[in-house]
């Protein structure tokens, strides 16, 4: 082989070899600048809300975050007012049943000072009348000197003299209601002394009488001159309205 021939091939070997570089370079320079393109291709992925949502550490994760924490700030927020409001209400409405009460209960005391208590012996006076007919009767006569109406007892369980105990009621003798007096109006009862034909035992002359009250208080009263007779016979009529129905009995 000549040198001339030689040459040659080394020279088209290194131009192959050269050529070869450079296409190396080249694809290597293509390469490179191929990975941005994917680089910024996943960027972009990453970007995504379902990216986002899978990795749940992006920005739009802490947004969300950040909005639910508001949201249920502002929904304690809210539930605290509306539960500050109610109990402002419940406390409203307290103060205004107390006060309703208190209306209430001055009403009531209103009501107390207009209806009928117990007739008492400091404003009822009871005074004993001799009657002729009917024979050995005494007319009791409660009159009311207060200002205030009040309601008698059932009836007058009277204490002539020393007496150890009251005389029985007459049961037919009981109205429909007990005895109220008005103030100046009066309440009558009647007293069978004693037996008309003398019958009865264990008579005496009795100069005092006493007449209790339901609230405790005891009237005395002033009998006739001379005193009364009574016997085992001694007997009073429940209170009554007029005088006429006290002397039936």
């Amino acid at each position: 082989m000549s040198a001339r021939t030689t040459r040659t091939r080394l020279f088209a070997a290194t131009t192959v070899a050269l050529a070869a570089l450079a296409l190396t370079a080249c694809q290597g320079g293509s390469d490179t600048g191929a990975e941005d393109p994917s680089s910024s291709a996943t960027a972009t992925v990453t970007s995504k809300p379902s990216a986002g949502a899978s990795t749940g550490a992006g920005p739009d994760a802490g947004d969300s975050a950040g909005a639910q924490g508001q949201g249920g700030s502002n929904a304690s927020t809210g539930s605290g007012s509306s539960s500050g409001s109610s109990g402002s209400g419940s406390g409203n409405a307290s103060g205004s049943n107390g006060g309703s009460g208190g209306n209430g209960s001055q009403a009531g005391d209103k009501d107390d000072d207009t209806k009928p208590g117990k007739c008492s012996a400091s404003s009822v006076k009871i005074t004993a009348t001799n009657v002729p007919r009917p024979i050995n009767h005494l007319l009791l006569t409660a009159t009311n000197t207060g200002s205030r109406t009040c309601y008698l007892p059932a009836y007058p369980m009277a204490r002539f003299g020393e007496a150890q105990s009251v005389p029985p009621v007459a049961e037919e003798t009981k109205p429909q209601a007990v005895t109220t007096l008005e103030p100046g109006k009066s309440g009558y009862a009647g007293v069978l002394l004693s037996a008309a034909d003398g019958s009865a035992g264990d008579g005496y002359t009795a100069n005092t009488l006493t007449v209790p009250f339901d609230d405790g208080s005891v009237a005395t009263v002033a009998l006739p001159s001379g005193g009364v007779h009574v016997d085992d016979a001694l007997t009073v009529t429940y209170w009554q309205p007029s005088m006429d129905t006290a002397l039936t009995y």
